[in-house]
């Protein structure tokens, strides 16, 4: 691939940005009548802690991050993960029919009298009546974990971008009314900073999704490099390997630093968190690219004291 091509796949993001776009502001104003769940505030204490150990478990990063938040915004970041997380897992970790179970779960998560005992369920529910979380978003987000069920491979980024704004930019949306946002003109940037982080997700978990029988890099990508599945299928490392990781890291890291703006266009208790998330993600690229793309004998990570030694220098970015 030539220079000048790869310059103009990186600036070729009308298409998909303005699909995006129309899906978001689409789904922007539909809101749950009910501004409040029937719970103790025992019970509702309960179901946030259990919410906070299922982040701790699943994703250091995204627990250090929301540690920066103020107390009730964290409870509710958490109550959100621990949501998102109990859908991928009815798709990724299907134990019997998926379909079935993905759609029992849609409704109790929408329901506005949830389960008692189930404290993801009541958290979740308490957290999305409180910040008021369009339902359109969460809609969006189950029918973008369903995509999995019907969908493995992807010809192109396009189809890529709409498949991570499914699992992604829904969460970034959702996330965003927790927070507080300034208003419409921040919805761009959080589209693209969802689809950076999906991207970052699916460069780094290019082997464990293809034992899945998954394929997200847009396939037409791959041929431009004169790459195919057989080379992911060996593992193979190559010149041409490296050449296309590079030019995956290079669009990932535009679409950062192009999100950025709307960092300053959260609350400003929220700023730090969010910039933390997004600059901890970047760390990923910078594993991959610093052992020349080689994602089949390593899974790319940021250390503890790597994503410490990176913090102060986001506070100042955020102020």
């Amino acid at each position: 691939m030539t220079t000048e091509t790869l310059g103009e796949r990186l600036n070729s993001t009308l298409s998909w940005e303005n699909v995006l776009l129309a899906w978001a502001g689409q789904r922007a104003d539909e809101h749950d009548t009910v501004s409040r769940i029937e719970a103790s505030a025992a019970e509702l204490d309960a179901a946030y802690r259990a919410c906070a150990a299922v982040t701790a478990e699943h994703s250091r990063t995204f627990s250090m991050a929301s540690a920066l938040l103020p107390a009730p915004k964290r409870r509710a970041v958490r109550a959100l993960y621990a949501f998102c997380r109990r859908t991928d897992d009815l798709v990724d970790r299907a134990q019997g029919d998926a379909q079935t179970a993905l759609e029992n779960w849609r409704i109790q998560s929408l329901s506005p009298h949830p389960r008692r005992d189930d404290p993801v369920a009541l958290a979740w529910a308490d957290t999305r009546t409180r910040c008021r979380i369009p339902q359109g978003y969460v809609e969006q987000l189950f029918e973008g974990v369903r995509r999995d069920l019907r969908q493995n491979r992807y010809a192109t980024f396009d189809e890529s971008a709409r498949y991570a704004y499914g699992v992604a930019t829904t969460v970034g949306l959702m996330s965003a009314h927790i927070i507080g946002f300034s208003g419409p003109e921040a919805i761009p940037y959080a589209v693209k900073l969802g689809v950076a982080l999906q991207m970052t997700n699916i460069l780094r978990d290019i082997v464990e999704d293809w034992r899945a029988g998954r394929l997200y890099l847009p396939l037409d990508e791959l041929a431009a490099f004169d790459l195919g599945e057989d080379d992911i299928a060996a593992g193979r490392m190559s010149a041409r390997w490296q050449a296309f990781m590079d030019f995956q890291i290079a669009r990932n890291r535009a679409l950062y630093a192009e999100a950025w703006p709307g960092i300053a266009m959260l609350n400003r208790d929220g700023r730090f968190a969010i910039g933390a998330a997004a600059i901890l993600y970047q760390g990923i690229l910078d594993d991959i690219a610093a052992h020349g793309g080689d994602v089949f004998t390593r899974r790319a990570y940021v250390g503890k004291w790597g994503k410490l030694r990176r913090l102060p220098g986001v506070w100042l970015r955020t102020l």
